[in-house]
């Protein structure tokens, strides 16, 4: 059986050549999963009957509803959706964040993460498996507030630059005009910075970038981001700083403050040394405290001086607002669980 849900319009073309149906039937599917957002064959109204029930008989959509849901205080919402094998099914979590006119899903590219970040919860689960292209996108089309999205940010679960090809395409599918056809712009990638396919992202989509930081010292990184040694941010920024972004896309840097561990002003200045010369942002994120990690999170006081120190020295820095903590829906929270279990 194909999966529908997912394919280029490219790969729909070669299905339907494969298949014997007409060649513009291709193109009519795109519209129908993409623009139309069907979740059955038998809307597609414009195909045949015949054809219908031929398509019905070899592919199927793909999508499945949530099967859990969660509302903040705030009206963040946090969907919980199962993947992989229907009978031994897994986990994994989208966060829809509201904000007046603006409607963001933070998506998932993995079960778990190998990454091991020592302050996050999803790292803590361990790496279960990547996602397929049409398991990223029915987060997307799936949610009740589906059409109301005008942002979609890479931030769930899962290091997306270990699951590149699947984000690559999930990505086409979402800015292509025969797909959703949304400006890249719309669009934000993370990485803990795994160069090579980093670069690959920066040579081949236009998204914006999120770098996860979380401290400029190297020895203090790799304390609670393994993948500094593997990876060194020293080498992510060297990269970033041979493209020209200024007018393009946004290079965030995502910093989580740690009481006493990252957030005096030494490390404010090991951070713009590390940065000089980029065209960048740097976003400063409340760690969200969990009973299984050690670290506390830095005051509100502590977290401005913090901010206006970098502010002041030329690189645009801005604490974000934290949404959906009560449900575990914040940056570091998600962990897939089913609610109950």
């Amino acid at each position: 059986m194909y999966t529908l849900t997912g394919m280029t319009l490219a790969q729909l073309q070669k299905v339907c050549a494969d298949e014997g149906f007409p060649k513009f039937t291709a193109t009519q599917i795109c519209q129908w999963l993409y623009a139309k957002r069907v979740t059955a064959v038998d809307a597609m109204t414009n195909l045949s009957l015949k054809n219908r029930t031929r398509l019905n008989g070899i592919a199927t959509l793909g999508l499945s509803a949530p099967v859990d849901f969660q509302t903040s205080v705030d009206g963040t919402k946090k969907y919980l959706f199962a993947v992989g094998d229907g009978n031994k099914p897994q986990y994994v979590e989208a966060v829809f964040i509201p904000d007046g006119d603006r409607g963001t899903l933070c998506v998932s590219c993995q079960v778990g993460c190998k990454m091991g970040c020592r302050f996050c919860v999803t790292g803590k689960q361990g790496f279960h498996g990547n996602l397929s292209v049409a398991d990223i996108l029915n987060q997307i089309l799936s949610i009740p507030e589906s059409q109301q999205l005008t942002n979609i940010v890479f931030m769930g679960m899962g290091e997306p630059m270990d699951n590149y090809d699947a984000i690559k395409q999930t990505v086409e599918v979402i800015t292509a005009p025969w797909g959703m056809g949304w400006s890249p712009h719309r669009l934000t990638v993370s990485t803990v910075g795994i160069t090579p396919m980093l670069k690959r992202m920066l040579d081949e989509m236009e998204c914006h970038v999120a770098v996860s930081l979380h401290n400029p010292v190297a020895s203090e990184r790799a304390a609670i981001m393994p993948m500094q040694k593997a990876y060194p941010i020293e080498e992510t920024v060297a990269l970033l700083k041979r493209y020209n972004w200024r007018g393009q896309r946004r290079i965030s840097f995502e910093y989580t403050m740690f009481k006493g561990v990252n957030d005096d002003i030494a490390h404010a200045k090991q951070l713009l040394q590390l940065l000089q010369g980029l065209y960048c942002r740097v976003n400063l994120i409340r760690f969200h405290a969990s009973d299984d990690v050690p670290y506390k999170p830095s005051d509100r006081a502590t977290m401005e001086k913090f901010r206006d120190y970098i502010d002041s020295h030329g690189i645009i820095c801005t604490i974000r607002a934290s949404r959906g903590e009560d449900i575990m829906a914040a940056c570091g929270l998600l962990a897939g669980a089913q609610q109950g279990a």
